[in-house]
């Protein structure tokens, strides 16, 4: 069990049988009355995001969490399939389930999984990914005035405003958490 004393940013909880994930938190001290902690928690099913206020020293529980890595294998139906590269055992995860990671995923790649009480729910992707250009259109000379941009499909079917020097079968550096291009990869 946790307490409030222990909350931190990115502290798996549970709460009435489901997984959340601290956002953020605030110790508060008022003048009158006790000290409590209000935090904002993402479910880790549903991705639902809620404020909650504990009074100071409540407890809550640790969610049956366990991470595994897997291989990503491919897409079918919308449906992700993953397979543990120890037991050849295979999972799958819905699209609404893996929200944006989905842009990141390429066959092949190992990739951490998520599962709460022996069932998959989501993928943690690393911060940053290399990516192919699948197709771009050639930048214009001389269009360069307040660095200029152009879309980019990539090879998850992601698109991306890159630098007009950018083509097709560039790989590219991808910030996971923004979706932006950081650099092109030598």
């Amino acid at each position: 069990m946790y307490s409030t004393p222990d909350f931190r940013k990115g502290l798996k909880i549970e709460l009435n049988g489901e997984p959340f994930v601290i956002v953020d938190f605030l110790h508060v001290k008022p003048g009158k009355g006790g000290a409590f902690v209000r935090t904002t928690l993402k479910s880790l099913l549903t991705g639902n995001v809620i404020d909650r206020t504990f009074r100071s020293g409540e407890k809550v529980d640790k969610p049956d969490l366990e991470e595994k890595t897997m291989q990503y294998l491919y897409e079918s139906d919308g449906q992700f399939y993953f397979m543990d590269s120890e037991t050849y055992e295979q999972s799958f995860l819905t699209e609404d389930q893996l929200g944006d990671s989905r842009n990141y995923l390429q066959e092949n790649v190992e990739i951490t999984v998520l599962f709460h009480n022996g069932k998959p729910i989501g993928v943690d992707v690393p911060i940053f990914v290399e990516l192919r250009v699948a197709s771009t259109e050639p930048g214009v000379k001389g269009d360069t005035a307040g660095g200029a941009t152009k879309p980019a499909t990539l090879e998850t079917g992601m698109t991306v405003q890159v630098p007009l020097f950018i083509n097709e079968g560039d790989v590219l550096k991808i910030d996971t958490r923004t979706g932006k291009y950081i650099e092109r990869v030598r």
